[in-house]
């Protein structure tokens, strides 16, 4: 046995490794539980009770030995490896451009929108995207058979059978910041209204079908100025102002009559095509205008719905979409390119 124990000692000695193929040859022959030493272990059974201790501690010393081995040559091939993989550098080649990201077209636009309201006295307020059917809806004068109250047109987080007060949702415009503001300033001083000059942009979300004209998401920015002596020349000179600052020089507005639940009276506000100059092309069908935006007189009864007394205090309220004016502002005609992510239209905006 020990004869045998100093042949493994010189054999390992011995022993070069260069590759891995030859370090996994060296642990299958010396330390797996086939290998050679774990057969010498097996084989101390049969030696005499006297000189099994002497023999054990010669077999301990070969395993160690055959260990530190193993790890001198596993460092030696990973280190070489290592140097072999790094390709050499090339001084002479020219040095990789810094490339920086940009900003999306929806998020330079919102910006752009909101720079124009702060500085005609504007704040942003912000509200949640879950919301329940009162803040959504109810304070906002949507009769209970409304259609915007169908599943077909709105994202029902939990929808009740009996109780449309306690429907939750995905909110469908972001008026129901609108309401909760108009609440919280009647509330923040007992006795007392703070006068209200605030837009909500964010995301909302309805029940449409995507494609190039509609989506399930999108982005919309809504504003109201409630106080007192507020009339529908506060509203025309508003939006007159927003259209002059965030289009080109010398785009016509008009104001048409419409209809909203929460607004009276209300109206529609077109621009002259930014595509073709208002000489009529597929955009805005031929007519010359594209709409903007809804807006109007904020309705009595919603303003009593939030607490205000509409004998004291008027507003006005507005909405726009964020994808509607980017469309125009850069001449993107499809809806989806906004959510795809497709870096070769994101990089149009780059340095606007």
């Amino acid at each position: 046995m020990l004869d045998k124990i100093k042949e493994i000692y010189q054999e390992i000695d011995q022993y070069n490794v260069t590759s891995k193929e030859q370090l996994e040859q060296f642990r299958m022959r010396y330390i797996s539980r086939k290998g050679v030493v774990t057969e010498l272990f097996e084989g101390l059974k049969s030696i005499p009770t006297e000189d099994r201790r002497a023999v054990g501690q010669e077999l301990n010393g070969l395993k160690n030995l055959a260990q530190a081995r193993f790890d001198e040559f596993n460092a030696h091939v990973e280190e070489q490896a290592s140097t072999n993989s790094a390709p050499p550098v090339d001084l002479t080649l020219p040095t990789v451009p810094n490339l920086t990201g940009n900003q999306h077209p929806l998020v330079l636009v919102r910006q752009q929108i909101i720079q124009i309201f702060e500085r005609i006295g504007f704040n942003v307020v912000d509200g949640p995207e879950i919301e329940t059917d009162w803040y959504n809806f109810g304070a906002l004068n949507f009769p209970v058979n409304h259609p915007a109250r169908d599943m077909q047109d709105t994202f029902f987080v939990e929808k009740s059978s009996s109780d449309s007060s306690a429907d939750v949702l995905l909110r469908t415009h972001t008026s129901n910041v609108q309401t909760r503001l108009m609440e919280r300033q009647r509330n923040a001083a007992p006795g007392t209204f703070q006068p209200i000059r605030s837009i909500m942009p964010g995301r909302v979300y309805r029940n449409e079908t995507i494609s190039a004209r509609a989506h399930c998401m999108f982005h919309q920015v809504e504003g109201i100025y409630i106080d007192r002596n507020v009339g529908f020349k506060d509203l025309k000179d508003t939006l007159y102002h927003f259209v002059k600052e965030m289009f080109e020089p010398g785009t016509q507005i008009r104001f048409r009559p419409s209809y909203f639940p929460f607004t009276e009276p209300s109206a529609e506000i077109d621009i002259s095509c930014q595509i073709c100059g208002g000489k009529g092309c597929n955009i805005c069908k031929q007519s010359g205008w594209v709409e903007i935006a809804g807006s109007g007189m904020v309705d009595p009864q919603v303003l009593i719905n939030c607490g205000i007394d509409p004998e004291e205090y008027t507003g006005f309220a507005f909405g726009m979409g964020i994808e509607r004016i980017t469309q125009l502002k850069f001449v993107v005609n499809d809806l989806r390119l906004y959510t795809e992510n497709d870096v070769r239209f994101l990089r149009q905006f780059e340095g606007v």
